[in-house]
């Protein structure tokens, strides 16, 4: 990825899941690669600059490695970015200043690791607080259902977004294997939740906070942080 990047703008914080395994089921998950790479191609081809992040730290577990989507390809065939996958920053360790954006990629995983971290509703609260973007795509979300702003309200409660829907984990025969149900958690924390049909594209904007409902929101979510980063100083 040799390219200017924005002088003006601070880096993206991408964090991935460290968990790898879907629960009691054993079965192999992780972070899901189009989740990752999708949004990063928005951002980077922008010329904003992104580092990566995981609950644990070092290499995290892959998941929906398909390397027939071109975007995947492109990435993980590129020597930069695995190096920079292998060697992610643990969230624990992160100074949030350092960050305009934070956005929490997909995959199962982050059922499980996303929402009691400490570090996530830190680091979280930190970014928005100080007027940066909060992103999250598929069960990125879960990062949110916890985060709490410094007033004590969560801070999805009042807003609109969207997640991997309940439908959709019924789908895939996970709903009775995730630790909670994403998007009813959502709307238990206040939120309200924007669904479309099953595997469509579908990215919700509030104000600061960015959310998508799948695989296919993902490239929509980065397009519309960069939009939120590149607005001219001033606007909200």
């Amino acid at each position: 990825m040799h390219m200017h990047t924005h002088p003006a703008i601070q880096p993206v914080l991408f964090v991935l899941t460290s968990q790898g395994t879907k629960g009691s089921t054993g079965e192999p998950t992780g972070y899901y690669l189009g989740e990752v790479t999708h949004p990063l191609a928005e951002l980077q081809d922008a010329g904003i600059a992104v580092e990566f992040a995981s609950i644990e730290g070092g290499e995290p577990p892959v998941d929906g490695l398909d390397l027939n989507d071109p975007v995947n390809a492109r990435y993980w065939n590129d020597t930069a970015f695995r190096s920079a996958v292998r060697q992610t920053r643990r969230l624990g360790d992160v100074e949030p200043s350092r960050y305009s954006a934070i956005f929490f990629a997909g995959g199962h995983g982050a059922m499980w690791d996303f929402p009691d971290s400490p570090a996530v509703s830190r680091v979280t609260r930190a970014i928005y607080e100080a007027g940066g973007v909060v992103g999250a795509v598929c069960h990125g979300p879960a990062a949110l259902v916890n985060v709490k702003l410094g007033d004590g309200a969560y801070l999805v409660a009042g807003k609109n977004v969207s997640a991997f829907t309940d439908d959709e984990e019924r789908a895939v025969a996970l709903d009775h294997v995730v630790p909670f149900l994403l998007a009813s958690t959502l709307v238990q924390r206040g939120a309200t939740h924007n669904a479309a049909p099953d595997w469509t594209a579908n990215v919700v904007v509030d104000g600061r906070l960015v959310t998508g409902q799948n695989l296919q929101s993902a490239a929509g979510v980065g397009a519309a942080m960069r939009d939120l980063l590149l607005r001219p100083q001033g606007q909200q």
